[in-house]
């Protein structure tokens, strides 16, 4: 395994369009880094500038302390795992599977154990004579992993491996690719705009927006702590509460907002905020509860919307602060359309933006 290091990347295709805009970024060895962001936010632009398919117009690429920002694509040692998996219908699977072996010329007995290797890896072990079109969705997209583990890369790259197969295939899969990841000590860079996938399979993340990078951080750190309104809503969902700074002390934010005053965490180290400055408050749907509390970020509210879930019930409901969404875990009162209820939230689980 080897860490990766970005260093100063920018790629402008054809002189006008920034993809990436002085990308710097850091990746543990061993660990399963996703990079996600909105369509057009440069997170496949990246990715194929690790794998060596683009070349930066500016910046190095580092695997532990070898530059490769000029190596080609095989030489890296880097295997990719696409969307489309890329399989060849004319192949079998164990032929699918043994053909970068062949390119590079390695011996047909050694070809045979790692075929059968990696089939075992990703628990096909037995389906090296199947045809493709034989096989599953999910069981295709293994093909496609044991192709690019069956050559020993230092790296593996996932551009949206999950996107064609159905919701319980993804959650399946994606605790396959993980465990695929850990068991085998790989890299592994993971390119995806689902939210929930990263949440759930990730060590670390990188949230982009317009080819710059927002937010790096842990799930829960992304999550809990976002540094923007752009990471805290693409995240998840929140209620993003407009307002102006009243005062700021101890890493705590109060902000204006109408007659009412709410306060939570500053998590952006490059703002410090004036009085009168605009702000932003984001309180995720979950953190809302539906009784007084008698303190601070308490509002009364009147229900005007609701879904049950099971587990969970969602609500809309509509107060001074604008319509907020509420969701109640595991809840003990239902509460009715037209019901008046009080909103309270914890300083602590809030957190304020500048502009």
């Amino acid at each position: 395994m080897d860490a990766i290091r970005i260093e100063n990347v920018r790629k402008v295709f054809g002189g006008k369009v920034t993809a990436l805009d002085g990308v710097d970024l850091e990746i543990g060895a061993g660990e399963l880094f996703f990079l996600l962001g909105a369509s057009g936010c440069g997170k496949t632009t990246l990715l194929r500038c690790i794998a060596g398919l683009e070349t930066p117009t500016e910046g190095r690429i580092f695997f532990g302390d070898t530059d490769v920002t000029g190596l080609a694509p095989h030489k890296r040692e880097a295997a990719m795992v696409f969307q489309s998996y890329a399989l060849w219908p004319h192949l079998n699977v164990g032929q699918n599977i043994a053909f970068g072996l062949e390119e590079r010329k390695v011996p047909k007995e050694e070809i045979k154990r790692r075929v059968e290797e990696a089939l075992e890896m990703v628990q096909l072990g037995g389906y090296g004579e199947r045809s493709i079109d034989q096989m599953s969705g999910g069981q295709q997209q293994r093909v496609s992993l044991a192709r690019a583990l069956v050559v020993k890369p230092r790296c593996l790259l996932l551009d949206e491996p999950l996107s064609n197969l159905d919701a319980q295939l993804r959650v399946e899969m994606r605790r396959e690719i993980r465990r695929i990841v850990k068991d085998n000590g790989l890299t592994g860079i993971y390119v995806t705009h689902d939210q929930e996938e990263a949440l759930a399979m990730a060590d670390r993340m990188a949230v982009l927006s317009w080819g710059k990078i927002g937010q790096v951080g842990t799930p829960e750190e992304v999550y809990r702590r976002p540094v923007n309104s752009y990471v805290a809503g693409f995240i998840g969902e929140t209620n993003l509460i407009k307002g102006e700074v009243m005062e700021a002390q101890d890493g705590h934010c109060f902000v204006k907002v109408k007659e009412f005053a709410l306060v939570g965490a500053i998590t952006s180290g490059n703002w410090q905020p004036m009085p009168g400055d605009p702000a932003t408050v984001s309180i995720r749907p979950e953190v809302w509860r539906l009784h007084k509390q008698g303190g601070e970020n308490e509002v009364e509210g009147k229900i005007v919307g609701r879904s049950y879930l099971g587990q969970r019930i969602e609500y809309f409901i509509e107060t001074v602060l604008g319509r907020q969404q509420v969701v109640e875990m595991n809840p003990h009162m239902i509460h009715e359309i037209g019901d008046v209820v009080t909103l309270h939230a914890r300083h602590g689980d809030v957190v304020v933006f500048g502009k």
